[in-house]
C-alpha cells in the first residue's frame, strides 16, 4: 500500500491511492496500444483516456474508452473469480504447481550434487599435479575455478527459487473456508450503501494487478485482466455507438431485418431471432423490436399483417386468420413454420403463407397443437 500510494505514480508506475471517483478501475488501467498508463476524465461521463503521447510528445490522443461498460465486465469477472468453482480450480492448480516445484527441486538438487562432485574432483586433480609442471597446473586450476563458479551459480539459483516459492501466497484450510463462505455474499455487500467507491477499488486490487484496454473497432473493446497471481483473462466489451452503421455487423443485421420482414415475420420475432444470432442494437446488448421497426419503415417494407388485412383470397387463409381460427397467436404458427414443423411454401403470386380454408386443414393444425402430430405438410397453392 505504501508503494502504491506514492504520489509520483506516473513516474514510478504505481497504482496510486484509491479515491472516490466513479471509475472503479482508477489507477490500474493501461493502454493496449502504446503501453502507457491511462488517466480518467469525468467530463460528459466517465472515460479512460490515454493522453501520455499527447502530453509528452505532442502527438494525437491515443484512445479514450467509456468506463461504465468496462467496469461492469471487470467487476463481473472479479465476482466469478471468487466463486467456489474457481477456488476449487485454484486448489487443483496449486497442487499441480507444488508437484512441479518439487520435481524441479529434485532436479536442481541433483545438478548441485553433480557440480559439487565435479568441483571436488577438479580440486583433487589440481592438488596431485607436480607444481613444476606449470602448464598442466594452470589448466587444472582453470578447470577447478570453472567448476566452483558453476557450483556457486547453481546453488544461488536453487536458493533464489526456494525463497521465491516460500513467498507465494498460501491459504490455510481455515482461510480457504472463510473465503468460500464470503464469496456468495460479496455481490450483496458490494451493493450496500455503506461501501464507498474507494473500498470497492481497494477490494478489486486484492486480486487484480492491472487491466489493459484496447479498442479493436468502434463497437468492440478488448479487455485483458492481469491477476495478482500472474494469470490473464481476456474479455470483450461492446460499448454504445451512435448509429447502426457504426456496428461492425450493422450492414449484415440490416439486410437480415429486411429479409425476415419480407418473409412475413413481425418485429418482435425478428428482434428475437437477431439477438439469438448474436446481433445487437447501437445502444443495447440485444436487438429491440423498435430497432427492427425503424429499419423496416426506412426501406418501406410492410409487415405481412398489413397486407393480409388489405386483401382476402377466397378459399385460403393467411397466418393471422388461421391463428384466429385455432385460438393461438400468429407467432405460434410462424415459429413452427420457421422450425420446419409446419412445412408450407409461400404463395408464388401473393408472397404470403396461405393455408387451405378447409376443415381438414383446421383439424390437422388442431392435432398439431394438441400434440397428436409432430409434423404437417401443406402443398403450395400453385400445385393445387
Amino acid at each position: 500500500m505504501l508503494r502504491d500510494n506514492h504520489a509520483e505514480y506516473q513516474r514510478n508506475q504505481t497504482r496510486g491511492v484509491p479515491r472516490e471517483g466513479a471509475a472503479i478501475l482508477q489507477g490500474i488501467t493501461w493502454c493496449g496500444r502504446c503501453g502507457h498508463k491511462m488517466s480518467i476524465q469525468y467530463k460528459g461521463g466517465s472515460r479512460y483516456v490515454c493522453n501520455s503521447l499527447l502530453n509528452h510528445q505532442g502527438k494525437t490522443l491515443c484512445q479514450h474508452l467509456p468506463a461504465d461498460p468496462i467496469d461492469a465486465q471487470v467487476v463481473a469477472a472479479f465476482f466469478a473469480a471468487i466463486a467456489p468453482a474457481e477456488v476449487e480450480a485454484w486448489r487443483g492448480a496449486l497442487n499441480a504447481r507444488q508437484q512441479t516445484d518439487e520435481a524441479l527441486d529434485r532436479a536442481e538438487e541433483q545438478q548441485v550434487e553433480r557440480l559439487r562432485y565435479q568441483a571436488l574432483l577438479a580440486e583433487r586433480q589440481y592438488n596431485r599435479v607436480d607444481p613444476d609442471n606449470r602448464l598442466i597446473a594452470a589448466e587444472l586450476e582453470r578447470r577447478w575455478e570453472r567448476a566452483l563458479r558453476e557450483l556457486r551459480q547453481a546453488e544461488e539459483a536453487l536458493t533464489t527459487r526456494r525463497a521465491t516459492k516460500s513467498k507465494s501466497a498460501m491459504l490455510t484450510p481455515e482461510e480457504q473456508n472463510e473465503f468460500l463462505a464470503l464469496g456468495p455474499h460479496l455481490p450483496e455487500l458490494w451493493r450496500r450503501a455503506g461501501v464507498s467507491r474507494a473500498d470497492k477499488k481497494q477490494l478489486l486490487r486484492t486480486l487484480i494487478d492491472k487491466v489493459v484496454l484496447h479498442r479493436v473497432t468502434r463497437d468492440r473493446i478488448a479487455v485483458r485482466i492481469v491477476w495478482c497471481g500472474g494469470e490473464i483473462s481476456e474479455l470483450e466489451v461492446e460499448p454504445r455507438v451512435h448509429a447502426l452503421h457504426a456496428l461492425t455487423r450493422g450492414t449484415e443485421m440490416q439486410a437480415r431485418i429486411l429479409e425476415l420482414a419480407r418473409q412475413g415475420f413481425d418485429d418482435a420475432e425478428i428482434a428475437n431471432t437477431l439477438t439469438q444470432e448474436g446481433h445487437r442494437s447501437p445502444r443495447r446488448n440485444y436487438v429491440p423490436a423498435r430497432t427492427v421497426q425503424i429499419v423496416r419503415q426506412r426501406y418501406r417494407v410492410l409487415q405481412d399483417g398489413v397486407a393480409t388485412r388489405a386483401r382476402h383470397i377466397a378459399g385460403w387463409l393467411p397466418v393471422t386468420a388461421m391463428a384466429k381460427r385455432l385460438g393461438v397467436s400468429s407467432s405460434w404458427i410462424k415459429r413452427r413454420i420457421r422450425s420446419g414443423t409446419i412445412n408450407i411454401q409461400r404463395d408464388p403470386w401473393d408472397k404470403r403463407f396461405l393455408f387451405p380454408d378447409t376443415e381438414a386443414s383446421i383439424v390437422a393444425l388442431r392435432e398439431l397443437k394438441a400434440g397428436a402430430r409432430d409434423h404437417l405438410v401443406f402443398d403450395p397453392r400453385a400445385n393445387k
